[in-house]
């Protein structure tokens, strides 16, 4: 433990409040730009393949953020050294970003070799850093074994085409995506101890998670504002189309916040384990993140033509979107507060129900009815005597 106290790049623990540095801040403008060209894809490419293509994309750019994101916990990104790293990783990650439109198109191993020159080498260079005799070296080892597995599949995926890339990048997302649960086992170099080699600091983990939502619902009340802008005559049917979709996000923005955030800070600041319980909850916030940037599409969807009737592709992105977020609330709340939620339980029953007559609708009258039960959960939440909420915090 001394040792990793006397490192000069890494954060001082024991203060609890590390909170996120104006760098880290600038580095996720480049998110922004992304969660952008995601929704857009999305939009245009609205069939089951471009769903399960925007699905490893959206992995691939979470997963970039995310381990980053993790050596900003480690590592202080005030010190020339990690400011300098980041600033490089916001380099790459920008031609990554501007690369998406066509990243299953003739841009595909540009994606790939950024993917892999990011995650290769950031982890080389936090290496260089620490040296062979810190103990968060062997850590690195396997993280750097890993990424070189994901950053081969990768690039050849970027090498081919069609259903054989979509193969080999799925499956480059699941190693990233899967490793850290195994403690990023390897032969030889064994597997890191969460409770021993993560960790991290709860709030500022938390703070980037609340910070990458943030981006998202932007990207909702964003799309919902161009959508309006683009039209040359405003009709009543348009603006409320426009209102609702702002409700919507509203409502979602208060499902997320109003307690769930709160309880997390506190679990991980006291958990024995934080860096487990950080793993599960950055496994869960790209689902839940996902979902936001579904319900953004649906929106633009509306926005554009209120009026137009239901189809299965318009189906996934105003209904199941909502219905993954749910879900993504429930296990998050089960992580942070172990309580089930009631509300949303109800409310993803109530949605189920409803996708038998939704065909018989336009898609202005489904996101009305659906920011309805969004906003009755909201209610739900505020009406939930605050006694309960202290007594839940101090449970934890």
């Amino acid at each position: 433990m001394e040792e990793r106290k006397s490192h000069q790049l890494l954060r001082k623990r024991g203060e609890h409040n590390a909170s996120v540095s104006y760098s880290e801040l600038l580095f996720d403008l480049i998110y922004v730009f992304a969660v952008t060209q995601l929704s857009h894809y999305l939009l245009h490419h609205l069939n089951f393949q471009g769903v399960v293509e925007t699905t490893i994309l959206w992995f691939g750019v979470w997963l970039v953020w995310q381990h980053t994101t993790w050596v900003t916990n480690w590592f202080n990104p005030d010190t020339r050294p990690i400011r300098l790293l980041l600033f490089g990783v916001m380099l790459v990650s920008l031609m990554m970003a501007a690369s998406l439109p066509k990243a299953f198109g003739d841009r595909g191993l540009i994606f790939a070799v950024c993917y892999a020159a990011i995650q290769v080498g950031r982890t080389l260079v936090i290496l260089s850093l620490l040296g062979n005799n810190h103990h968060l070296t062997p850590n690195f080892k396997r993280i750097l074994g890993w990424s070189c597995i994901s950053g081969f599949l990768w690039i050849l995926g970027g090498f081919n085409e069609g259903y054989f890339r979509i193969l080999l990048w799925a499956m480059a997302v699941l190693s990233d995506y899967v490793s850290p649960m195994f403690g990023f086992y390897l032969p030889f170099l064994g597997r890191s101890d969460s409770g021993k080699e993560w960790t991290i600091d709860g709030h500022h983990l938390v703070e980037r998670c609340q910070l990458f939502v943030i981006i998202a619902f932007g990207e909702t009340i964003l799309m919902t504002g161009a959508s309006l802008s683009e039209v040359e005559v405003w009709t009543t049917e348009r603006i409320i189309a426009a209102l609702v979709s702002f409700v919507g996000s509203l409502s979602m923005w208060w499902i997320y916040f109003d307690v769930s955030s709160e309880a997390a800070t506190h679990k991980i600041q006291h958990s024995s384990n934080p860096g487990l319980l950080g793993l599960k909850y950055h496994a869960v916030h790209v689902i839940l993140v996902g979902a936001i940037i579904i319900c953004a599409v649906g929106d633009e969807l509306v926005g554009s033509e209120p009026s137009a009737t239901v189809t299965y592709t318009s189906l996934y992105v105003l209904i199941f979107g909502p219905i993954l977020y749910l879900l993504a609330n429930i296990i998050f709340k089960w992580i942070t507060c172990h309580t089930i939620s009631a509300s949303h339980s109800i409310a993803i029953l109530v949605l189920l129900l409803f996708i038998p007559v939704s065909f018989f609708m336009s898609i202005l009258i489904i996101n009305s009815i659906v920011a309805a039960v969004f906003i009755c959960i909201a209610i739900f939440e505020v009406v939930t005597p605050k006694v309960k909420r202290e007594e839940l915090l101090e449970k934890l």
